[in-house]
């Protein structure tokens, strides 16, 4: 069997990993019984660090603004970090593949919970970024977590799915007919994700199960407060016309209810890696020069040579430009991180108005 390139090199690392420890080397820093939570991204990492609290200190493998998930190479210690932890966090989806790839490399499996799972599953959440809530079947669609099993194509693990009481829900956030991964902006996920963290955690330490418990009701709380900003943002400029270079800010996008004219094309091949093609790019210029958009969404972590030509075009046009992010800004927390997003995008609007 062949493998890609970068399960080769995951394979490659996992069998550094191993070779250090047999060696005698420590690639971590816990004994056997310390319980180890290992996240993809801070994005991730935060809020699993909420919901461990001062228990379990939480180790996010991506932290770098500049860093691009997608593309990630994970090192020997990545990947012995992941095979060591008693819990990994990670994206899914395709979006962090490194860990898949190591998860699928490494013999006895850490549990998991994969926010893209849960995503797909519907796990329910009354936080409705993304998603279109209602008793589609008159049943409840809360999913039990504690033995249920995901299976990709190169790996089977533990997923952690939430299970609350409540009406089900499908997902609207579907980007251009495909599945967009980037799942860390729809509300929904992010509450799931916590609560499913909390339920993993308290299986590793029964002792600490109150306290998890609790602080992922004290983060579903908090998102509440992120909810209505952009609850508020939707009232306001629902069906405002924006454009994204890159579909990062989908979910949100969505919740807001603002309308992305962007060319599917652009988006679509900005998304795949590719270059747009030359009537894509002339159409999402025209869309700023002529500003029959309101607002530019823009990720500057991925940004090329075209991205940076549409952010020129915007801003000599005097349509705003609004930042979206793959990974968490120095000295902020999930919860602020998403809230000043959407208190910005809602400024920019209302700058264009």
């Amino acid at each position: 069997m062949r493998l890609s390139s970068r399960t080769a090199l995951a394979a490659a690392a996992v069998a550094c990993a191993t070779a250090l420890a047999a060696c005698g080397t420590d690639t971590s820093s816990a004994d056997d019984d310390e319980i180890s939570v290992v996240a993809s991204t801070n994005v991730w990492g935060s809020i699993a660090q909420a919901v461990a609290g001062d228990r379990i200190e939480v180790r996010s493998l991506i932290t770098e603004p500049n860093a691009d998930p997608h593309s990630y190479e994970a090192s020997p210690l990545d990947a012995a970090a992941i095979s060591d932890a008693s819990l990994v966090v990670y994206n899914g989806g395709g979006y962090d593949q490194f860990v898949d790839d190591i998860l699928g490399a490494t013999g006895d499996k850490p549990a998991v919970v994969e926010a893209f799972a849960l995503f797909e599953s519907g796990a329910y959440s009354d936080l409705h970024a993304g998603h279109d809530h209602g008793d589609e079947d008159g049943t409840d669609d809360a999913i039990e977590s504690d033995s249920e099993t995901t299976v990709s194509e190169d790996h089977s693990h533990e997923s952690g799915e939430v299970s609350d009481a409540g009406d089900g829900h499908s997902h609207e956030g579907h980007d251009h007919g495909g599945i967009n991964e980037h799942v860390w902006y729809d509300l929904a996920t992010a509450d799931a994700v916590a609560h499913a963290v909390a339920e993993q955690l308290a299986e590793l330490d029964p002792d600490g199960a109150a306290v998890y418990e609790a602080n992922a009701a004290g983060f579903h709380e908090n998102l509440h407060y992120v909810a209505d900003v952009v609850d508020k943002l939707a009232d306001t400029h629902g069906d405002a016309p924006v454009a994204q270079t890159e579909t990062i800010g989908h979910y949100l996008v969505s919740a807001a209810t603002l309308d992305d004219i962007t060319p599917p094309d652009f988006t679509n091949a900005i998304e795949n890696g590719t270059d747009p093609s030359p009537a894509a790019i002339a159409a999402t210029r025209q869309l700023l020069v002529d500003k029959q958009v309101r607002v530019l969404i823009y990720n500057p972590q991925t940004e090329d040579r075209i991205s940076r030509e549409m952010r020129t075009a915007a801003e000599s046009s005097g349509v705003p430009v609004v930042e979206v992010f793959e990974t968490l800004p120095e000295g902020v927390d999930y919860i602020q991180w998403q809230a000043r997003t959407a208190e910005t995008l809602a400024a920019a609007l209302e700058t264009a108005s």
